[in-house]
């Protein structure tokens, strides 16, 4: 169904474009540095929180691209624009729901998560996150629309606009930062700005004719209950997942930031290199929503087991020269970050260990992706909520609180977790064929 053409045209823009949602998060670590380790520990605390419900958007986005790329394999491109329509409403209302809450409590909120931190640390996450928190409908209204644009097959629209709005958005904050010395709020605004216009853009353009998916007129945005159904059985299943998975990294955090400001520097810095390693993973996963969905929708399971193979093992070969750069230059690469002495050492100790353990990820992290758009959601978040909390935090935990070992416990905790996921996620992928679901 697919050729290699095909596959380069669909996956090329969606790597391009998570280099540059990374590169965006990683010159932001590096400013908020360069404003004092108080500034970039508040920011690393809040965008744990940001990427939390960001991420939960995004899996309800998901469960509207699966519900489309399956009638698109089906050429029910009238169905698949009903889904689009319910996928933006739906997406917009929730996202409203939370930004109001996330305001309301944000002072309290933050205390409530995070604890006793410095109070310098917890004034700069305060500021940084009220900001940030009204940016949340852009995004979700983006994300919808990016992940229509996925499902048929053009992802140059949302990279295209990536590349235009990020690269304004680092510019702001330069001049926020640098020039106008905003501090904390020199790196809020821009990013809400730009959050704004990519939103904007993106409505705008897939409302065009020549989309197969579009939004014809308003009516598309009425709710429709038997499509709302079809999208959240993705949607919900997929946002309990990265939600639960999202708020167990919260309480890493939370166990982090008792360890002190060096601490949670090294572990905010080692966390914000290692987004690079998940690239590929992440970009061909995005990709495969559409293929496999497809691919299922058309009856053609076992094309859609074939790809899925074929893009893991290119995951795999990407991450060899990714790893390698990561462990040579590791400490290169946290001196960028002006963090002391010994924070620096720990994050690039760090670093090197996460770039061995990569040799797992693919598994416990790339292959979902085909399981929910073959409709098998519901087993990956079971999976992946056991095996977060059993496995990840209870871990991390007791290597920290017991064995003594810093924030490298964190690390081992997290090792554990993805081995497990390998194994079952694995074994669940060997029999995709029978338990692939067509959408009706």
């Amino acid at each position: 169904m697919f050729t290699r053409k095909d596959l380069m045209k669909l996956l090329a823009p969606l790597i391009v474009e998570q280099i540059l949602i990374v590169l965006v998060g990683m010159v932001n670590v590096v400013m908020a540095a360069a404003v004092g380790e108080a500034s970039v520990s508040g920011v690393s605390l809040v965008e744990s929180i940001n990427i939390l419900i960001i991420q939960m958007l995004s899996a309800l986005a998901t469960g509207g691209a699966v519900i489309s790329s399956q009638y698109l394999g089906k050429k029910q491109s009238e169905n698949a624009c009903k889904a689009a329509g319910q996928l933006i409403g739906v997406t917009t209302v929730l996202s409203v729901l939370v930004t109001l809450i996330a305001l309301a409590g944000r002072g309290s909120l933050l205390k409530a998560i995070f604890g006793s931190v410095d109070e310098s640390v917890m004034n700069a996450a305060v500021v940084y996150f009220w900001i940030t928190a009204l940016s949340y409908p852009f995004v979700a209204v983006y994300n919808s629309c990016a992940a229509l644009f996925r499902s048929m097959g053009n992802s140059k629209a949302s990279m295209a606009v990536s590349l235009v709005v990020n690269t304004v958005n680092v510019g702001g904050n330069a001049v926020c930062v640098y020039g106008l010395h905003m501090g904390v709020t020199g790196l809020a605004w821009p990013t809400l700005f730009c959050r704004i216009a990519a939103a904007v853009v993106m409505l705008f353009m897939i409302q065009s004719p020549d989309n197969v998916l579009r939004i014809n007129r308003l009516d598309d945005l009425k709710p429709n209950i038997p499509m709302i159904k079809k999208i959240l059985s993705i949607g919900i299943p997929n946002g309990l997942e990265n939600g639960m998975f999202q708020f167990g990294k919260l309480a890493l955090q939370s166990l982090v930031s008792s360890l002190g400001t060096a601490a949670i520097a090294s572990y905010a810095v080692a966390s914000n290199l290692v987004t690079l390693l998940y690239l590929p993973g992440n970009a061909i996963g995005l990709g495969l929503i559409t293929i496999v969905g497809q691919c299922v929708g058309a009856g053609e399971k076992k094309e859609a087991k074939r790809y899925t193979r074929l893009l893991v093992g290119t995951n795999y070969g990407i991450l060899l020269l990714l790893c390698t750069v990561m462990i040579v230059f590791s400490d290169q690469l946290a001196s960028v970050y002006n963090l002391s002495g010994e924070a620096a050492k720990i994050s690039s100790r760090m670093v090197v260990l996460h770039s061995y353990a990569m040799i797992v990820w693919p598994l416990a992290f790339t292959i979902p992706y085909a399981l929910r758009a073959s409709m098998d959601a519901k087993f990956t978040m079971v999976v992946s909520i056991f095996s977060m909390w059993l496995f990840r935090i209870a871990f991390a935990y007791f290597f920290v609180r017991v064995m003594n070992t810093g924030v490298m416990g964190v690390w081992y905790g997290m090792f554990i977790d993805w081995i497990f996921r390998a194994v079952l996620f694995g074994w669940r992928f060997r029999g995709i064929e029978k338990r692939a679901v067509s959408v009706s």
